[in-house]
């Protein structure tokens, strides 16, 4: 299967399911290591995917550890589950930035009850936000609607005269 990752252009990395393949890469510093932690989520069981996804998580390359991130994300929503490990490196990005989206996707992919303390806040916080954000909106099509009915029946008004 090796002959299939090419590491200089990325090409094949999705479908890396040798986790030690992964470590030599980043022992000689290989290009593409965010792309290869995905495949890893893919193909890999979540405690051995989760060390090197942490690992791409320390690159220096912004869109690379992206990708790490990526992979965070792809875990929860195979896996229904996140390492503590992987929570912690999630929790210390915080939200906005890199983690934004693997926030998302484990907020909605693993069970409330299985979250850490600081996921749980988050989920509620956010669905509070999202519920007043709602009835904000709601709230503003009636007025909407009425200053559209008042400008069109100025505007017949100032025909007929």
């Amino acid at each position: 299967m090796t002959a299939q990752w090419d590491w200089k252009s990325g090409e094949g990395l999705l479908g890396v399911d040798d986790p030690a393949a992964v470590d030599g890469a980043f022992e000689r510093g290989e290009p593409h290591l965010g792309t290869a932690v995905i495949g890893l989520a893919f193909q890999c069981a979540l405690e051995e995917a989760s060390p090197r996804i942490i690992r791409a998580m320390r690159l220096s390359d912004p869109n690379e550890r992206g990708f790490a991130f990526t992979a965070a994300g792809t875990a929860a929503r195979l896996h229904g589950r996140l390492t503590p490990e992987l929570y912690e490196a999630l929790r210390a990005e915080g939200p906005g930035g890199f983690a934004e989206h693997a926030i998302r996707d484990t907020l909605t992919f693993v069970p409330f009850r299985e979250l850490p303390p600081w996921f749980k806040r988050r989920k509620i916080v956010t669905g509070v936000r999202n519920k007043l954000e709602s009835w904000w909106l709601r709230s503003t099509e009636p007025i909407s609607d009425a200053v559209s009915a008042l400008r069109r029946r100025r505007s017949r008004g100032g025909r007929a005269r």
